[in-house]
């Protein structure tokens, strides 16, 4: 990690409340972080696939097999503990693909947001325990994967864009993944879309299409163009809200009538 990731603070306030040893749920602009005794428990986001849906795209777990976890387990606020002990699941193979499912939505929670940061105390959520992981962890990983993709492609603006296609050159070969990747984008899905289209991570498929897009193989949106600069005031305008007298108004209607 570079010195100045080592340096960047994702997110003081998850930091604050890990040392506090605070319970509850971190609510940022782009998803919602859960703490018990200050150690993060649980990540969801709009933008990445839940748990749930790696699973059934995985064909480890079918999604009626979940849904009855839920519904028998949820009010306990145990449904990972009822997906092991009803054998529908390894426990070893839960806490992989939790921690999978973790780390990919808490990237998206953690990213940067103008909207206000709030914390619930006491909030817990409805999986329960599984693998715990220090915040400390948490933003290491963040920062680890926000170096990663910049430095296979620094276009942002290939995130959130619908991923379109481009011609391979001669020769050209791409991996199972990216093969995939490509099968399912229709020119209007963004990579979050096909994330969930294809059942996996949400910062695995962004970084297969930066890959892409650094090969060629997707278009890179353009950068929105800077906002034009107005031409200067001029002097005499400046002067109106300085000294509205009668000369100031006769040197503005002589400037005017210079500039006819």
């Amino acid at each position: 990690m570079s010195a100045h990731a080592a340096r960047t603070v994702v997110s003081p306030m998850l930091l604050r409340l890990a040392a506090e040893r605070a319970t509850g749920a971190l609510l940022r602009d782009h998803g919602t972080l859960y703490l018990v005794d200050g150690r993060v428990t649980h990540a969801e986001s709009p933008v990445a696939p839940g748990l749930d849906v790696l699973l059934a795209a995985g064909g480890r777990l079918p999604r009626e097999g979940w849904e009855e976890a839920v519904d028998r387990a949820g009010a306990r606020h145990q449904v990972g503990r009822f997906l092991v002990d009803s054998g529908r699941i390894g426990d070893g193979e839960l806490e992989i693909c939790h921690l999978a499912a973790l780390y990919d939505a808490a990237f998206f929670a953690l990213a940067p947001a103008s909207g206000p940061t709030r914390f619930r105390y006491g909030v817990s959520h409805w999986i329960g325990p599984v693998r715990p992981v220090s915040a400390v962890d948490v933003e290491r990983e963040t920062l680890r994967r926000r170096e990663l993709l910049d430095s296979v492609w620094p276009y942002p603006t290939v995130d959130t864009a619908p991923v379109v296609p481009r011609p391979a050159a001669p020769g050209q070969s791409v991996t199972a993944r990216q093969r995939a990747l490509l099968a399912h984008a229709d020119g209007v899905r963004t990579p979050a879309a096909l994330a969930w289209a294809l059942g996996r991570p949400a910062f695995h498929t962004l970084l297969d299409t930066r890959r892409l897009a650094a090969a060629g193989l997707v278009e890179t949106p353009c950068e929105p163009a800077p906002p034009v600069a107005s031409p200067p005031v001029p002097d005499w305008v400046k002067d109106i809200a300085a000294d509205p007298d009668i000369a100031l108004l006769r040197r503005l209607r002589d400037a005017l009538e210079a500039h006819l």
